[in-house]
């Protein structure tokens, strides 16, 4: 179960972060499946500080840790 306010940060290869909602073994295994589908296929996550959804390439993805405060 989530605990509100639960996020990850996501590292990409861009230098770029984002925080998505989720903890970050849930975020961890989203970007494990994706990768291990069909090519081009985006992990989805919901942004933490906004209502957009977002798709990413998880061979975009540099580092998964949990937010720190």
């Amino acid at each position: 179960m989530v605990s509100k306010g639960e996020t990850t940060t996501l590292l990409l290869a861009t230098g770029e972060t984002l925080e998505v909602k989720g903890p970050v073994d849930q975020i961890a295994k989203a970007l494990e499946n994706a990768r291990r589908s069909s090519p081009g296929t985006m992990a989805w996550f919901n942004e933490a500080e906004a209502d957009g959804r977002l798709g990413l390439n998880p061979s975009h993805v540099v580092m998964v840790r949990r937010r720190r405060d």
